[in-house]
């Protein structure tokens, strides 16, 4: 993850953003925003807290990486701090031509230089563009002159008040921000993305076609993709093509996500011998691995270092977890031997075995 605790906030510029679907125009600001340690300190909250996942992505495009817009303003930016103006300018202009959807919100649009950001134990700057789409209502409180007097041993005050309702940004609710650190330039450098409206047909115009970029296939994508297999797998192909029970699923997600905490090292060997177990469970699981790589157009490895973070990410979505009607779940975290299933004339059961009660 980036630290950002020695980090300057170097200067901001911000322009306002509209649809260009609906003819909203873009407004642009001609320098960058003055800077107090107050407003430093919050932005640079607002600006960092979302990017909590270890998720990298890179820049690219088709026909080649110099063709990618975003990643010749931002590597002007990284050549010459003092292009942050003029590229800023030109970055706001490149997402009013992805605001194409009718349901795009028009926006306050950021464009950041941070200094001495670590990353992988390397210190280097980073670009952050990050676009405000949502307005919430504030009330600020106005008091009037204070009369003081002191009664009975107390001190207090009488004055009159008045509210003002604001609508602005909520500092704790980022819509949607990238931050582009320089690193690995020539592979279309690593990016961090946040999108929090996500959602709809409108969703794809910040990642694909603004920023134009794609995941890195890195530790973190080999871990994640590797466990979505594993999911898929138990829950849809695994019984359609041997007898398994409830709790055979149960016990092989089991299995497989302790195979990835034990680890630090996938190896498909290892996880074939002490997941897979049987031949034919393996030759099933191969081709469904080949299949899954065909239809998402990527190629995992058969050996690659386990991300602790991905597993962390993973793992509520591998809950071995048996419901039972509406009445009943039982979570099943270990020993499939102490789970047996049967049917008598009230009906099926499941008994389990255990030693204590807590």
């Amino acid at each position: 993850m980036p630290n950002f605790d020695t980090s300057s906030l170097q200067a901001v510029v911000l322009h306002h953003v509209g649809n260009k679907q609906t003819d909203e125009g873009y407004i642009l600001s001609p320098s960058p925003l003055p800077l107090t340690d107050r407003l430093q300190e919050l932005l640079t909250h607002y600006f960092i807290a979302p990017f909590k996942v270890e998720e990298y992505y890179q820049l690219y495009h088709e026909d080649g990486l110099e063709n990618n817009a975003v990643y010749q303003q931002v590597s002007r930016i990284f050549a010459d701090e003092s292009d942050l103006v003029d590229a800023g300018q030109r970055l706001a202009a490149l997402l009013y031509e992805a605001c194409q959807h009718p349901n795009i919100k028009s926006g306050d649009f950021f464009v950041v230089l941070f200094r001495d950001v670590q990353l992988n134990g390397v210190t280097m700057d980073a670009v952050g563009l990050f676009k405000s789409e949502n307005k919430e209502h504030f009330l600020k409180i106005h008091r009037g002159e204070e009369d003081w007097c002191r009664q009975e041993g107390a001190r207090y005050a009488t004055a009159t008040f008045d509210i003002e309702t604001l609508k602005g940004i909520n500092i704790h609710k980022l819509d949607k921000g990238a931050i582009i650190f320089d690193i690995q330039q020539e592979e279309g450098y690593m990016v961090s993305v946040v999108d929090a409206t996500n959602r709809g047909s409108d969703a794809i115009y910040w990642k694909d076609d603004f920023l134009h970029c794609i995941q890195r296939q890195d530790e973190y994508f080999h871990t994640h993709e590797t466990l979505q297999v594993c999911k898929q797998f138990v829950a849809k192909e695994l019984p359609k093509q041997f007898e398994v029970s409830k709790a055979d699923q149960a016990d092989m997600l089991n299995k497989s996500l302790s195979f990835f905490k034990q680890n630090e090292q996938f190896d498909m060997d290892d996880f074939n011998r002490d997941v897979l177990e049987q031949p034919e469970v393996i030759d099933s699981f191969r081709q469904y691995r080949r299949q899954y790589e065909e239809d998402h157009a990527m190629e995992l490895p058969n050996q690659f270092d386990i991300s602790e973070n991905a597993v962390k990410r993973n793992e509520r979505g591998l809950k071995s977890v048996i419901k039972l009607d509406k009445n009943f779940h039982i979570y099943v975290h270990g020993d499939r031997q102490l789970i047996e299933q049967g049917e008598d004339e009230r009906g099926k059961y499941y008994k389990v075995y255990f030693q204590e009660e807590s």
